[in-house]
């Protein structure tokens, strides 16, 4: 089964680091954000990608394509020009099978995922925002797929609040300050699964989550509630905020 990575858009709210690469570029913990989506789905034993490129797609292509320049230790020779052995520096391996393709640079997400229909030939693929990393078991959640028959799930994830709430008593009186509490509701947070059918119900021009809402009258559309920790890097604080967890207890991590 092949994962979609949404990689397109320009990312306006992290202009600090987006203006002169993709936002999935951006890095932590000295790594893309991209590469470590990429690592939640290859612990779990899927490493087909088909990357919706857009906004400075050459900065991802030349990621990849250098990678093991990027990564590893090397002997070179410059008369020759020639590498003449690698040597692996961060033990990483990194089994991707990647499909670049270009979906244009204001192109909706809904119609970047119609463009890529050819590169799809199973009966289902995954599909994933280019920002948000979690804890997710894509096991359970490919197993949640299957059971309910339906054409498309979704994940569901807590959001965490951008301000601090205040908790008072029945006497006014402040009994807590939560920084930044997780939300009761669900958003969507990425990590969704569709039967190939579902590009039926995509139109050019649309947002994922027009054809998203095609399905519910429908009765196709399923939510998997995921529980543990998710996060979505869309401002400079997000990007902070990261790369701080990545230092101290990156929950993410779920790879060796």
């Amino acid at each position: 089964m092949k994962t979609i990575i949404l990689c397109g858009g320009s990312g306006t709210r992290l202009r600090e680091e987006t203006e002169f690469k993709a936002k999935p570029m951006v890095e932590i913990g000295g790594k893309p954000i991209l590469w470590h989506i990429m690592k939640i789905y290859n612990h779990y034993g899927y490493n087909n990608f088909v990357l919706a490129l857009g906004y400075k797609s050459d900065s991802i292509k030349d990621y990849f394509l250098k990678q093991k320049y990027y990564t590893s230790d090397f002997s070179f020779n410059p008369e020759k020009g020639k590498i003449a052995d690698f040597f692996e520096a961060d033990g990483e391996k990194n089994d991707f099978n990647i499909i670049f393709v270009e979906t244009g640079l204001e192109t909706p997400h809904g119609e970047r995922v119609l463009k890529l229909k050819k590169y799809i030939t199973e009966d289902a693929f995954m599909l994933t925002y280019g920002d948000g990393v979690a804890d997710i078991d894509i096991g359970k959640l490919v197993e949640f797929h299957k059971s309910h028959g339906k054409m498309a799930t979704i994940t569901g994830v807590h959001p965490s609040s951008k301000w601090g709430l205040v908790n008072a008593g029945k006497d006014n009186l402040v009994t807590e300050f939560a920084q930044k509490p997780l939300l009761f509701d669900y958003v969507s947070g990425g990590f969704m699964i569709f039967n190939k059918e579902f590009f039926d119900f995509i139109k050019e021009g649309d947002m994922i989550e027009d054809s998203l809402a095609r399905l519910i009258p429908e009765k196709q559309l399923a939510l998997y509630k995921h529980e543990g920790f998710w996060y979505g890097m869309d401002t400079y604080k997000d990007f902070l905020y990261l790369n701080e967890l990545w230092c101290k207890d990156p929950k993410w991590k779920i790879w060796k």
